[in-house]
């Protein structure tokens, strides 16, 4: 995958043969954790939903200048007794171009440990291939919002600049056309409900969401 700076990207990635990845609540969580961790340092994340057998993503890259503030501020974190997790080594921090591709990594493969120590299961727990489409790229829309490895991604026809707005719709009504609930923002596990103002969630970052139009 190749991320560039200052562009939006649908992420996902589904269980394995389409097997399940979160089978209780506190999976959800620490999967949020995960994403914090992992995925926050690179991007601001728009929108998310977490299914049981699949995950959506929708992030903006931070410029390098904002990726390794952040970096940095962990690094700090981390040499002053604050949390030790498996982010970049203080001793790479300023060399941030492409390390979202690894922090994925890193992220998925962290917590297909936990589930698998969980479950008592071995082996790979995701699809090999994490998917990440760049949606507003003035250089040739991907095709996005097709049906791709079990996971129905709605297909529009619309210019580029309303690919963001689309994909916005689209995660949020997953758990609704996986008749999970009837509408969007009753899925907890989603950041409908933050955009419904039924949640004051800190992953999503609602101010950016808002310049780019994106509104429930």
């Amino acid at each position: 995958m190749d991320f560039e700076k200052e562009y939006i990207y649908h992420i996902y990635n589904q269980g394995n043969n389409r097997c399940k990845i979160f089978f209780n609540r506190e999976n959800y969580l620490y999967f949020l954790k995960k994403i914090k961790e992992h995925i926050s340092p690179y991007a601001d994340i728009l929108s998310w939903c977490l299914m049981p057998n699949h995950f959506h993503l929708m992030v903006f890259i931070k410029p390098d200048s904002e990726t390794l503030k952040i970096l940095r501020e962990i690094s700090d974190t981390m040499t002053t007794g604050g949390f030790i997790d498996t982010m970049t080594p203080s001793h790479r921090i300023n060399k941030p171009k492409n390390t979202l591709n690894n922090s994925i990594a890193v992220m998925l493969r962290s917590y297909t440990r936990a589930i698998n120590k969980q479950e008592k299961r071995s082996g790979s727990l995701f699809k090999a291939h994490t998917k990440a489409e760049c949606i507003n790229c003035f250089k040739g829309i991907t095709p996005s919002f097709i049906f791709s490895d079990g996971i129905t991604i709605s297909k529009s026809q619309n210019h580029e600049h309303e690919y963001p707005s689309v994909c916005f719709q689209y995660i949020h009504q997953n758990p609704v056309k996986a008749n999970l609930v009837s509408k969007a923002s009753d899925w907890e596990f989603s950041s409908a409900m933050d955009y419904a103002g039924l949640r004051d969630g800190l992953l999503v970052n609602k101010k950016l969401a808002e310049e780019y139009g994106l509104v429930l």
